[in-house]
């Protein structure tokens, strides 16, 4: 199983009052798995991922991501994991402003030792981004960063991608392409695929789709 969560809860502190986001949130992913997450806005779902990337903490439940527990693991295991198992695709773009397109596409997987030039340039190709290498993302319009962003990612050919709305920057049929690109990747490397949408029609292409409502998954 490359993600497994048990019972996983967590409860945020507002406005001096606790609120209970998750409530023993129970998710399996296995290899070549691809799943919707769904549900209203403020429901947790980037809560969850975030807690799945190990960027945050659960209050409680257990965690594994590719046999590594992340309940016990310390910052630093968590960002090791990070840079050689987890892929991250969030709504910010978080690029390198000093570097121009390729240097941020061959970024991520410079620090996971995945470098491989050739599959760097089959995945600007496939993301409309060879014209763009020399660019910097303040010359890119944010569906061209969003492209880089993505491109970065599965650069390192991470184990689990966690993706949060990732092509809500992209016209439809560039974003079809790259939830395309993104199965492809699935399926070729054995990895899995956990990807928030508000798109039935997005959701549907997945191998399944589970919604969050109430601080609990529902298939």
């Amino acid at each position: 199983m490359l993600l497994s969560l048990e019972q996983v809860g967590k409860t945020y502190v507002s406005a001096g009052m606790p609120v209970e986001v998750l409530r023993g949130v129970d998710l399996c992913l296995g290899r070549g798995e691809t799943v919707a997450l769904t549900g209203e806005s403020g429901s947790g779902k980037s809560t969850l991922l975030h807690l799945c990337a190990g960027l945050d903490r659960a209050d409680r439940g257990h965690i594994e991501v590719a046999g590594h527990d992340l309940t016990a693991a310390n910052d630093a295991a968590l960002a090791a994991l990070r840079r050689t198992a987890v892929g991250l695709v969030f709504q910010q773009f978080n690029l390198i402003p000093s570097l121009n397109v390729a240097a941020n596409l061959a970024f991520q997987a410079r620090l996971a030792g995945h470098e491989d030039d050739a599959w760097i340039k089959a995945l600007a190709d496939r993301l409309g981004l060879s014209d763009l290498l020399g660019r910097y993302p303040e010359q890119l319009s944010g569906g061209q960063q969003q492209r880089v962003a993505i491109g970065r990612t599965l650069a390192a050919r991470p184990a689990l991608i966690l993706a949060d709305e990732p092509t809500g920057n992209l016209d439809e049929a560039t974003g079809d392409a790259v939830l395309d690109l993104m199965m492809e990747l699935v399926a070729e490397a054995g990895a899995g695929l956990l990807m928030v949408t508000h798109s039935p029609r997005l959701a549907a292409r997945l191998s399944r789709r589970v919604h969050l409502s109430g601080g609990r998954l529902a298939a």
